[in-house]
């Protein structure tokens, strides 16, 4: 069963250029060669695609799209140089209409998050198969949003969960060092009232009873990383 496409639409625009004006061009950035010739190889053999371009880093993608303005962009998430969300958010700024489609071996609850609010169209896993890959070229293509229905549960399960604000996020990298209140108000030079007020928020937002419990939420879905910590 195929997943199904979230409502978000961007405008309708022509498939393609003057010399292909059939076939949808993309531009696949991802730093591993391996994975480069094969998602080629791949895509190439369906008919209907053009591989137009491939770099290896965020920066080269960023520049690629900029000159080639492919129909679909298959980005990687963790790329050297520029990592993927900037790469999302730099193309949107520029480009309002970027058909972006992330591919990743990775599926961490914050970093799909905050890729689709930077812009991107779609989120696929690597190992998901040419048919949903397919699938989700084109649907992104077409302007629509494609998501597997793992991360569409994750979405229902999150959203009515609030975002946690800049100094939420940095009293919470706090508490997951093991910061009493009184550390925590030092370091940011806030008062323990303060930061009592900003614990209370951020349990309330994520529905959870304690900061041991919120630190071990915020850790599993991936809105606290441990390299941060």
């Amino acid at each position: 069963m195929r997943p199904e496409k979230i409502n978000q639409e961007l405008p309708a625009r022509p498939i393609g250029d003057q010399n292909d004006p059939n076939h949808i061009r993309i531009l696949v950035a991802d730093d591993h060669l391996v994975y480069r010739i094969g998602i080629r190889s791949l895509i190439t053999s369906e008919p209907g695609f053009q591989v137009v371009g491939e770099v290896s880093d965020g920066a080269a993608a960023i520049d690629s799209y900029r000159r080639l303005r492919p129909d679909v962009l298959l980005l990687d998430l963790r790329m050297p140089r520029r990592g993927g969300i900037e790469v999302v958010q730099a193309i949107r700024r520029e480009f309002p209409d970027a058909r972006i489609l992330i591919v990743t071996s990775y599926q961490i609850e914050e970093e799909v998050f905050r890729v689709l609010e930077a812009g991107a169209l779609g989120y696929i896993m690597k190992d998901l198969g040419l048919e949903l890959l397919v699938d989700a070229i084109q649907t992104v293509c077409a302007g629509r949003r494609w998501l597997p229905k793992s991360i569409q549960s994750q979405i229902a399960d999150r959203e009515p969960r609030g975002h946690l604000t800049g100094r939420e996020m940095e009293v919470l990298r706090l508490l997951a060092r093991g910061l009493t209140n009184r550390e925590i108000a030092s370091a940011l030079r806030i008062s323990s009232s303060t930061v009592k007020n900003h614990i209370k928020s951020i349990l309330d937002k994520l529905d959870v009873a304690g900061r041991t419990e919120a630190v071990s939420f915020c850790l599993a879905r991936g809105i606290l990383l441990p390299e941060e910590l």
